[in-house]
């Protein structure tokens, strides 16, 4: 095999250990051990492999136990469970917890060779149709949008009457609140799902280069046109258009923009050729278009084309309620990513991100919880993981949290501050000073200065 297979061998034999690295060390597999469940899932969470074999009794954590740890950091690995208990229901719960399939002690290394192939051909095989399925656009239902509120659910019942017709729509909404995401939606339950999906963001380049970019252009149109190029809507034919800040149009490209509309037809940039297309358009905003067209900056006419199927989404602070399915899904992405075990959020870090704002809606959650895990030091992510923006609330009158109270010094503040600050972290003088935003060294002195070598250790 051009690249070695890694396969994680679990159990607590090292005798036997041993004699299986040397099998598939012949064959040539790259083989890690693990003595115990827990050391197999802190294994996984840190590297990649291929194939785990792991025995089903074990001392800390046993087979079945870390199984369904690991599978909640890499669902498709295949894992082979060994058993010198052989039984129905050994097998049966094993196999329900997700294992590929199981073996009984002593191994016959034959029959351990083909089972493992035939467990790495079935993984390969799930990781090229994930693949494909991702390359072709695999269509996916609404219930991939999460929201499990009242405004999400009504949201997800107009997109399931809209995504089959082929009507214009206009995404409303504030930066952040997921309007691309939908749009996506919107296109894979469509008829024209199996045909391009094209993204144009009308606030990320020029007037002239954005014609060309929507419209194309010929040849020697303008200085460094050296060649004929097609525009976003003739790679969009059939398919899907998605016009992102579409308020930030100029009036000349809002004028061409009607015409498609009305005609279905328009001119390249420098060209006398008209191009027919078959479109379906979805446009986004974060203005409010209506006062854009009393203020005389969008044509009322284009607006009332755009209009056809108005959707608003809401901010974040006004559904709450998915904030925590929205942080578990971007949790489990970025643990994935960044090869972390982490078991969950806390609930004081829960808490405190439902009682946060989140002036960038969506985006700037998912920005906060891929921080948070890079950052995080524990087994879970916890309030010192956040941004300071975040973390502050945990300071703002909560009943047992930092409570002010009349008369007291700056000093004695100060003092408090890093009382409850190091009881947050668990006394870890290193997380205190970062969160404090001082260095270590400074927050010795002040350790020094009130008589805090030996801080408590429970909250202030």
């Amino acid at each position: 095999m051009d690249e070695k297979r890694r396969i994680l061998v679990v159990d607590d034999e090292e005798s036997h250990r041993i004699m299986l690295r040397a099998v598939l060390s012949a064959d040539g597999y790259a083989v890690a051990e693990a003595s115990d469940g827990t050391e197999a899932v802190r294994a996984v969470g840190k590297e990649a492999f291929d194939l785990i074999l792991m025995d089903i009794r074990m001392t800390n954590m046993d087979g079945i136990e870390a199984l369904t740890e690991i599978r909640k950091i890499s669902p498709l690995v295949p894992i082979l469970i060994m058993t010198a208990y052989a039984s129905v229901k050994t097998a049966v719960e094993a196999l329900k917890a997700g294992a590929f399939d199981y073996l009984t002690k002593p191994l016959d290394i034959e029959e351990l060779k083909i089972l493992i192939e035939k467990a790495l051909e079935h993984y390969h095989l799930r990781a090229e149709n994930l693949v494909l399925k991702e390359r072709l656009g695999d269509r996916f239902d609404f219930s991939r949008i999460i929201g499990r509120g009242r405004k999400m659910k009504s949201l997800l019942e107009t997109l399931a009457m809209v995504a089959p017709s082929d009507a214009t729509v206009l995404l409303m909404g504030e930066s952040g609140t997921g309007k691309e995401v939908v749009a996506n939606a919107i296109h894979q339950n469509s008829p024209r799902a199996g045909q391009p999906f094209i993204k144009v963001s009308c606030a990320a380049l020029p007037e002239t280069l954005l014609e060309s970019e929507l419209f194309g252009h010929e040849k020697g149109a303008f200085t460094g046109a050296v060649s004929r190029r097609e525009g976003r809507f003739q790679l969009a034919h059939r398919g899907t258009l998605f016009l992102d800040e579409v308020g930030e149009m100029s009036t000349a490209i809002q004028t061409k923009l009607l015409r498609v509309l009305q005609e279905k037809e328009f001119e390249p940039v420098g060209g006398v050729r008209t191009v027919k297309v078959d479109i379906r358009l979805i446009t986004a905003t974060n203005l409010e278009l209506d006062k854009e067209v009393a203020a005389g900056r969008f044509r009322e006419d284009l607006y009332y084309r755009l209009n056809v199927v108005p959707i608003v989404l809401p901010p974040l602070r006004e559904r709450k309620e998915d904030i925590p399915p929205l942080a578990d899904h971007f949790l489990a992405i970025y643990r994935e990513k960044n090869r972390k075990f982490l078991k969950g959020i806390s609930g004081k870090a829960l808490d405190l991100l439902v009682r946060y704002d989140w002036p960038g809606n969506i985006r700037e959650l998912e920005n906060c919880i891929e921080r948070a895990v890079i950052m995080a030091r524990e087994e879970a992510i916890v309030p010192a993981d956040f941004p300071p923006q975040i973390r502050m609330l945990s300071m703002e009158g909560e009943r047992d949290g930092f409570d002010i109270p009349y008369g007291i010094s700056l000093d004695e503040m100060e003092r408090a501050l890093i009382v409850k600050t190091l009881a947050e972290t668990g006394g870890n003088r290193t997380k205190t000073a970062e969160v404090l935003g001082i260095n270590r060294r400074t927050l010795q002195n002040k350790l020094r200065q009130y008589g805090l070598n030996n801080p408590p250790s429970g909250p202030f």
